[in-house]
């Protein structure tokens, strides 16, 4: 089923508004006396209503719940409410989807009145034609009744709706309202709560919802281990696609990598020369590792560049990212250019033989061009610096 709309939770699924929220519940149970929780348990504040919340969690009445959420917007609606941010992604996500064509909604159990001024204040406003939130005066609405409203006013036929949402009260709100359902690991919900109340797909990042959107996605159902090694693992997964079909797919786990073109002030390129085993001839390529775990990918950078050439940089900067082979791998190799070179020792393996070989740049773009240098993150690195300098 490919969705023709989609309705989003708000908090912990498109905004981030977790520091607000926290902080004006520990205001609020100051104020009546009550000793706060750890900060982190105070996550529970987020999503449902916060006069249940009051209620269930601090074995409040109704009205003294209903003091102590009023005490809550005495300072959310004036810090509150601007103590937040968008997931990364979700701006470029939402754009995304509506150039696909795809009507987008809220439903959330935050007041509209803030919902809008959020979506105002990101200046996304525009991705969205339904918001159904609560209003001060009936602020108890349940996520079924304000998913059911937004599905009313999207207009969309009912079976081609999904919901989105990072706890389980979204996923239930949508079952209830026979939609399928997408819950999403970057907010205040588990994985293992999606997988009990029946989630239709998991999703670790936003850029996974444009693929469900576009019927492209696969979730990984079983993942079978085959192999590990020192810098590599091997897994069959099985995976579900987004027609109800299983399919198997075999992959390499990597740790990922840098690699480094500089360049010297007379135009000469380091290069490394090695046999390579998997290919059984001697190869031209730029100096490369591996990153080691943890390790920041800049410093991996400069790490390798010293060595395996042995030189040092003035000045690095970033030429971008390469999937070296997506069909296979999940290896990404992080590009770095380098200028105001100094030449000091190298520092190899025991088990790594190369040679240094300093070529000119117009030479090596030749050498690519002709299909004489292969090695796929030097030819990446070589062309994105011949732009970069232009």
């Amino acid at each position: 089923m490919i969705p023709k709309a989609l309705i989003f939770d708000f908090d912990g699924t498109v905004c981030d508004t977790g520091e607000g929220i926290k902080k004006c519940a520990q205001y609020a149970l100051s104020a009546f006396g009550v000793d706060s929780p750890p900060w982190e348990e105070l996550d529970y504040f987020i999503g449902p209503p916060l006069l249940v919340t009051f209620q269930e969690k601090f074995h409040k009445s109704p009205q003294e719940a209903d003091e102590m959420v009023r005490k809550f917007r005495e300072r959310y609606g004036s810090e509150g409410l601007f103590e937040s941010g968008l997931y990364d992604g979700i701006a470029e996500l939402l754009a995304a989807l509506k150039q696909n064509g795809l009507k987008l909604g809220i439903a959330s159990s935050k007041p509209q009145e803030y919902i809008e001024k959020l979506l105002s204040h990101f200046g996304i406003s525009d991705c969205f034609d339904c918001v159904c939130g609560v209003s001060f005066t009936a602020d108890c609405e349940s996520k079924e009744s304000l998913i059911s409203r937004c599905v009313e006013g999207l207009g969309a036929p009912r079976d081609s709706i999904f919901m989105i949402g990072d706890t389980k009260y979204d996923i239930e709100g949508a079952k209830r309202n026979n939609l399928p359902s997408i819950g999403v690991t970057w907010g205040y919900g588990s994985r293992f709560e999606f997988f009990d109340c029946g989630a239709d797909f998991v999703v670790e990042k936003p850029q996974d919802i444009e693929a469900i959107a576009l019927g492209l996605f696969e979730q990984t159902e079983k993942v079978t281990g085959i192999f590990s090694g020192k810098v590599i693992g091997v897994h069959h997964d099985e995976v579900l696609l987004c027609n109800g079909t299983e399919a198997l797919r075999e992959c390499v786990d990597h740790p990922g990598g840098v690699a480094v073109i500089g360049m010297t002030e007379d135009g000469r390129v380091p290069l490394v020369r090695q046999f390579r085993y998997p290919y059984k001839e001697i190869i031209f390529e730029i100096p490369a590792g591996k990153l080691e775990k943890g390790e920041d990918p800049f410093e991996a950078g400069k790490r390798e560049f010293k060595e395996e050439v042995g030189a040092v940089a003035d000045r690095y900067f970033s030429l971008g990212e390469l999937y070296p082979t997506p069909g296979y791998t999940n290896e990404i190799i992080r590009l770095y250019g380098a200028t105001g070179l100094h030449f000091e020792e190298q520092d190899l393996d025991d088990d790594e033989f190369l040679q240094i070989v300093l070529m000119p740049f117009d030479e090596l773009i030749e050498r690519i061009m002709s299909g004489e240098i292969k090695d796929a993150k030097t030819v990446a690195a070589a062309l994105k610096l011949k732009l970069f300098r232009q």
